[in-house]
């Protein structure tokens, strides 16, 4: 990774947090704590993956239709994010494999 890539990589996390920004308080209070959520339990490849500005997209396409973030989600952040990234595998599993895997074999 040169440094032109991380100067880009920069330009588009400020561009997604200004579209962050540009949401609803109540909708910015959601995202943030699913934000938390994921990068603590999420994919792997949630830093460069689609899913935080899929996210988003789908906030906008919400407030545009004049829905409460609740309305969209429901109340169980935690649920709406585990189904979001049902199918990928997450950090969760790759701790798991490596727990369970054979003494004295390396896992790749």
């Amino acid at each position: 990774m040169g440094i032109q890539d991380i100067i880009e990589g920069k330009k588009q996390w400020r561009a997604h947090v200004a579209r962050v920004k540009a949401l609803p308080p109540d909708y910015q209070i959601v995202y943030k704590e699913m934000q938390k959520y994921l990068f603590k339990v999420g994919p792997i490849s949630l830093p460069d993956g689609p899913l935080l500005p899929g996210v988003v997209d789908f906030f906008e396409e919400g407030v545009a239709a004049g829905k409460g973030v609740v309305e969209l989600i429901g109340t169980d952040v935690a649920a709406f994010c585990d189904d979001l990234v049902k199918d990928s595998p997450t950090y969760a599993d790759v701790y798991q494999a490596s727990i369970s895997a054979e003494p004295g074999t390396h896992e790749k």
